[in-house]
């Protein structure tokens, strides 16, 4: 059996009071209609089809997966009129699973059920109970517990209003009875829009079954209108990953204060204290300890390497028995080998640190290659840019740069070097020399310092 999707995305979404559209508003470090697609991809389903209306280009060129088959929606006239602007691109044996792109935390488990209960003669609807059911459709059912009608709030009798099942909207059925119902939908209604909705109680009425399924929670089916919806989302797909982290053995200092956006993997006894946030793709090794208030972005962090507090890091790699921090900056291509320091306030960017190197405070290593145990001083700065080109500095094992020093790049030094504080280095410096460029320094006997003027 093959499977589509047709995902809506076309809304605008003016509660949200952004430019923005609503789809791409992002949650855990992701758009919400990225959130729904990645499902969609677990699905291994034969097509995706995505139905963009408000800021279509913007919305395909965020999202930028070329897979999807886009579906323009020139007036939102409701979700049957969304539609009906992808079933075209369905071969009718085909089962169609409809998703909105503001609805994204519903999970694989839940869509695989829905699909597998479609059949020739079955739909299959997404419904969730409600403690407090106000404002949604409810869910109305016959003595076999058979679906027979979707009513609004507006339009429920007192018994109905007593319903707590509600319609989610999410549904699956064969792309053949998508096909010769969708042209049956009619707008006689106060916004002349095309309800997808009214699919059930004509599906009924034609002689169509309709069964019921439930998420496992609520907010699965949750969709975002404004910020505080968003708000709550979030909210709760942190605890679900934070919870998720601490059962897999990840000791957390408080749960509440870790922000995850994106994917955090975790080997044996890592602890991550306070305030930390973690974007795209993490690996932290085993025994890993980050301090608090870090921020950790794609990036690798090896076995029993310590992160200090208010250290940045993206896209880099660290290398086992590290120590990093405090207020270190990795910027992108750093990768320091094992048992390396970077000290504080420390920035590198695009440079190799081998194995047992220092950086140890206040230094700025750029577009470098340092050697095994190398000692780089404080206030040290390779000067890698001349203001248009970047430059290579070459640093050998066993160097030591004294405080204060510029290496003017493109620059070797060779292994076993040592550079005097306050140099400023132009040229190579060969293996086991000695090199210092400074001004000689002068006293000057009986010098006076001058009077402030009255």
């Amino acid at each position: 059996m093959s499977v589509h999707v047709i995902v809506l995305a076309a809304g605008q979404g003016s509660r949200m009071k952004s430019d923005l559209p609503k789809v791409l508003h992002p949650l855990s470090g992701k758009p919400l209609l990225q959130h729904v697609l990645d499902t969609v991809e677990k699905l291994n389903v034969d097509g995706i089809h995505v139905v963009v209306g408000h800021q279509s280009e913007k919305v395909k060129d965020t999202i930028g997966n070329t897979n999807i088959n886009w579906c323009y929606q020139a007036e939102q006239l409701g979700t049957g009129h969304a539609v009906a602007q992808a079933i075209n691109e369905i071969p009718q044996e085909s089962t169609v699973l409809i998703l909105y792109g503001d609805v994204p935390l519903t999970r694989k488990a839940t869509l695989t059920k829905l699909i597998s209960t479609v059949s020739s003669d079955q739909l299959a609807l997404l419904t969730v109970f409600l403690e407090n059911p106000m404002g949604y459709g409810r869910i109305i059912r016959d003595e076999d517990d058979s679906i027979l009608a979707i009513v609004e709030e507006k339009d429920a009798n007192e018994l109905e209003l007593q319903v707590n099942e509600v319609n989610t909207g999410i549904m699956a059925m064969s792309a053949e009875v998508l096909h010769k119902l969708i042209p049956e939908l009619g707008n006689t209604n106060a916004q002349k829009e095309y309800y997808l909705t009214d699919l059930i109680e004509m599906s009924v009425s034609q002689g169509y079954t309709i069964t019921g399924q439930q998420p496992e929670y609520e907010q699965e089916v949750q969709g975002v209108n404004n910020k505080l919806q968003l708000c709550e989302l979030e909210c709760w797909n942190q605890s679900r990953l934070t919870e998720q982290l601490m059962l897999d053995g990840v000791t957390l200092y408080d749960p509440n204060r870790l922000d995850v956006r994106g994917n955090l993997n975790c080997g044996q006894d890592v602890v991550i204290d306070l305030n930390c946030i973690f974007e795209g793709n993490v690996q932290l090794g085993n025994g890993v300890h980050i301090g608090p208030n870090c921020v950790i972005k794609n990036s690798d962090i090896k076995a029993n390497a310590i992160i200090h507090a208010y250290t940045m890091i993206e896209d880099s790699v660290v290398g086992e028995n590290s120590n990093v921090g405090p207020y270190a900056r990795l910027r992108p291509g750093t990768e320091l080998s094992s048992n390396a320091k970077i000290g504080n306030f420390v920035e590198t960017k695009k440079t190799y640190v081998g194995k047992g190197s220092k950086i140890n405070h206040l230094s700025y290593v750029g577009d470098s290659i340092l050697g095994e145990n190398v000692n780089i001083g404080a206030g040290t700065i390779t000067c890698n840019y001349d203001g248009v080109n970047k430059f290579n500095t070459e640093i050998g094992d066993g160097v030591f740069v004294g405080s204060n020093s510029s290496l003017v790049a493109p620059v070797k030094i060779g292994a076993q070097a040592t550079i005097g504080a306050g140099s400023t280095i132009t040229k190579d410096v060969d293996a086991e020399n000695l090199a210092v460029a400074r001004g000689r320094q002068k006293n000057i006997v009986g010098w006076s310092k001058p009077d402030k003027n009255q």
